[in-house]
C-alpha cells in the first residue's frame, strides 16, 4: 500500500504542532523536596510554598530547575521512606530531604528518625549515583523533654556527617515561635513565613547545583 507524501507531512506538522520539540527539551534540574505539611504550604496555595518559591527564586537567578514539591501533610521520615520509590522514577538531580517533624511531636525514637533519614538518602544514591542531597534539620519541642530533644537535635548533623550530604540545621529557621510568620495554629507558617524559609533555602540549594 502506497501512502501519499502529502499524508505524512499533514501527520508530521499535526504532532509537531501538538507536541512542540520544547516538550522534548531538558526541562532543567529537577529537585524534590521530600517533606511534610511545611512543604505542602499547609493552609495556603501552591504557588505559596517554599519549594515554589525556591523555584521562582531560581528562575529569576537565570537557573534552569524544575522543583516538585513532594510535600504530605502529617508525613513521617518513615512515610517519605516508603514513598521514595515511586517518587524516584522519574530523575532527580537534587533531593531536599525535610522530614522529621512529625517524627517529634509524635515522640518516635530518634534512633528510628536516624535510621529513616539515612535510608532515604541511601535508597537516593542507588537509583542516582551523581544526584546531591540537601538534608534540612529539625528540632523537637521543648515539651518533649530535654533528654529527647538532646537526643533528637543530634540526628541531623549525624546523619549529614556519615553519608556526607549538605546540611541546613534547621528549616524553621527564623521563622519557628514568630508570631508573625506563623498561622494561627503557631506551627504553620504563613506566606510571609514559607518566604522566609525559601530564601534561606535557596543559597544553600544554589550552591548544590552549582553554576
Amino acid at each position: 500500500m502506497t501512502v501519499n507524501k502529502s499524508v505524512i507531512a499533514g501527520i508530521l506538522l499535526f504532532y509537531v504542532l501538538i507536541f512542540p520539540l520544547s516538550a522534548y527539551a531538558d526541562t532543567g534540574k529537577k529537585v524534590l523536596f521530600l517533606g511534610d505539611s511545611l512543604a505542602a504550604g499547609f493552609g495556603l496555595s501552591e504557588e505559596q510554598s517554599y519549594p515554589a518559591l525556591v523555584e521562582q527564586f531560581a528562575q529569576d537567578a537565570g537557573y534552569s530547575i524544575v522543583c516538585i514539591n513532594a510535600g504530605v501533610s502529617g508525613d513521617t521520615t518513615a512515610g517519605g521512606l516508603r514513598r521514595l520509590d515511586w517518587l524516584l522514577r522519574q530523575r532527580v538531580d537534587v533531593l531536599v530531604v525535610a522530614l522529621g517533624g512529625n517524627d517529634a511531636l509524635r515522640g518516635v525514637d530518634p534512633s528510628e528518625t536516624r535510621k529513616n533519614l539515612t535510608m532515604i538518602i541511601r535508597k537516593y544514591r542507588d537509583a542516582a549515583p551523581d544526584g546531591k542531597v540537601l538534608l534540612a534539620g529539625m528540632k523537637a519541642p521543648v515539651n518533649m523533654g530535654q533528654s529527647y530533644t538532646e537526643a533528637f537535635s543530634k540526628v541531623y548533623p549525624e546523619v549529614a556527617r556519615e553519608t556526607k550530604v549538605e546540611l541546613m540545621p534547621f528549616l524553621l529557621a527564623g521563622v519557628a515561635a514568630v508570631p508573625e510568620l506563623n498561622q494561627a495554629d503557631r506551627i504553620h507558617p504563613n506566606a510571609a513565613g514559607q518566604r522566609k524559609i525559601a530564601e534561606n533555602v535557596w543559597p544553600i540549594l544554589k550552591k548544590i547545583l552549582g553554576n
